[in-house]
């Protein structure tokens, strides 16, 4: 009977280990989703990076338009 006990103690060990594991994969694929979902609040966008750099390049251009006029004066 002492072996069965010894094989039933360790299916137990092994069982409780195993449950463990999945457990904190469980966790870790939960907090993975979460910050996947995340990403739009945290990251910018590739048509608002298009349009700030638009914005950037117009800016750009009028000021060498301005320093063109002044340097031909």
């Amino acid at each position: 009977m002492e072996t069965q006990a010894l094989i039933n103690a360790g299916i137990a060990v092994a069982g409780f280990l195993g449950g463990w594991i999945l457990n904190r994969i469980m966790r870790s694929l939960d907090r993975l989703d979460d910050d996947v979902r995340r990403i739009p609040e945290k990251y910018l966008s590739k048509d608002d990076y298009h349009r700030d750099i638009s914005d950037i390049k117009s800016m750009l251009k009028s000021i060498f338009d301005k320093l063109d006029d002044k340097a031909d004066k």
